[in-house]
C-alpha cells in the first residue's frame, strides 16, 4: 500500500534530507521479538497465544509492546540482544538507490554503539548524521532528538522527511516540527492506526522496499 495523495501537491519540493528510524524500519528485529516473547512465556503461567494477543494489543499504544505485556504478567525481560538483529533484505539496495539523491541520517532510540553497528551491517557509509538516544541524552518522541539531528544536518524541518515504523515515536513528533513523514508499516506498527489527519503520515508504505518508488526514485 502506498498513499500518494500528497505526491502531486509538492511532497518532494525542497526535500534535501531523509532521516530513518532503525528498528523495524531498516533493521528486522523479529528474532529479538521471538526470543523475548519466549522468555516471558517460559517465566510465567501464560500460554504463548494469549501472551501474543496481549503484545498485539499493546502494540497499538506502546512503542515497547513486549515489555508492556511482560510487565503486565509480572515478568522482567532480559537485556535487548543486539546479536539477533539483522537488516531487512531490501535495506541495503534501498539505501543505495537513494544515496546521492538525498542526504541521509538516522534518528533512533538505540543503545550505545549505533554507528559501529550500522558500519558492521555495511550501511554506515550512507549516513552523514547518526543520532541515537543513548548519545543524544533524549529519546523519541522527545522533539529534542529530532532538533539535534536537524541542527547537525544544517537543514530546516521543511527540508527533511522522517521515515519510521511508529506513529507515536516517529510520525507525530516529526510532523509537529514541520518535517514531512513516511510511515513504514513493518513489525508491530501494523497494529497502530489514526483517524486524526493532523497525526497522519504524508505517505504510507507497507515495507522499506516500497520507499524508492514512494520518493519517485524508482
Amino acid at each position: 500500500m502506498m498513499k500518494d495523495d500528497d505526491m502531486h501537491s509538492g511532497f518532494l519540493n525542497d526535500i534535501k534530507w531523509l532521516f530513518f528510524d532503525l528498528g523495524a524500519t531498516l533493521i528486522d528485529e523479529s528474532d529479538v521479538y521471538k526470543s523475548r516473547c519466549d522468555f516471558a512465556v517460559s517465566h510465567s503461567d501464560i500460554e504463548l497465544p494469549d501472551f501474543m494477543k496481549m503484545v498485539c494489543e499493546q502494540a497499538e499504544i506502546s512503542p515497547t509492546p513486549i515489555v508492556s505485556a511482560a510487565k503486565a504478567i509480572g515478568v522482567e525481560l532480559p537485556k535487548w540482544d543486539n546479536s539477533l538483529e539483522k537488516l531487512y533484505p531490501a535495506a541495503s539496495e534501498v539505501l543505495s538507490d537513494l544515496y546521492g539523491k538525498y542526504k541521509m541520517g538516522i534518528i533512533a532510540n538505540q543503545v550505545p554503539g549505533t554507528r559501529e553497528r550500522i558500519d558492521n551491517w555495511g550501511i554506515g557509509k550512507y549516513f552523514d548524521v547518526v543520532i541515537a538516544s543513548a548519545e543524544a541524552g533524549c529519546a523519541k518522541p522527545d522533539p529534542g532528538i529530532f532538533i539535534t539531528a536537524l541542527e547537525q544536518a544544517g537543514c530546516d524541518p521543511e527540508e527533511a522527511v522522517m521515515i519510521g515504523d511508529r506513529l507515536d515515536n516517529d510520525i507525530i513528533p516529526a510532523k509537529k516540527l514541520g518535517m514531512k513523514t513516511i510511515w513504514v508499516r513493518q513489525g508491530y506498527a501494523i497494529y497502530q492506526k489514526t483517524d486524526d489527519e493532523s497525526k497522519s503520515p504524508d505517505l504510507t508504505v507497507d515495507s522499506i522496499e516500497e520507499l524508492p518508488a514512494a520518493l519517485g526514485v524508482k
